[in-house]
């Protein structure tokens, strides 16, 4: 497959994740992705521009949530960027020990991290990327 690329841009509120879904399902059926990696997808990627939104840019609607997908050599990469001044992820809870089962919270890197092949984080001094990378 030659490579493609995908471009979003949203304003960091909540209400735009359903256009975040909407984009993920058009290059995802695009691309021809099963319904199983794209539901994996679609969580995954929900996660990571909530996290953007609401921990980066701090549901300041000025700040933009920039989405770059590319699909190349049969890797599909997503990178999610926000506005924010980053975080070290190593001091996020692991959700999977007993004191956190119940928390509300702590959960979205956890299932970046099972449901994508790869899940890395950038801080930099334009803001925080999260990378996910998923075999086709």
């Amino acid at each position: 497959m030659a490579q493609k690329n995908y471009y979003l841009e949203i304003e960091s509120s909540p209400n735009n994740l359903i256009i975040v879904e909407e984009f993920v399902n058009y290059f995802a059926v695009d691309i021809g992705l099963d319904e199983e990696k794209i539901n994996r997808l679609l969580l995954a990627v929900t996660e990571a521009t909530t996290n953007a939104i609401i921990h980066g840019n701090k549901n300041n609607s000025l700040k933009l949530v920039k989405i770059f997908v590319t699909v190349e050599n049969s890797t599909l990469t997503i990178k999610i960027k926000d506005e924010g001044h980053g975080f070290d992820p190593s001091i996020v809870p692991d959700p999977t020990d007993p004191e956190n089962l119940l928390k509300d919270s702590g959960r979205g890197l956890y299932l970046m991290r099972v449901y994508m092949d790869e899940m890395h984080i950038n801080v930099t001094p334009e803001g925080t990327e999260t990378i996910l990378k998923i075999k086709i």
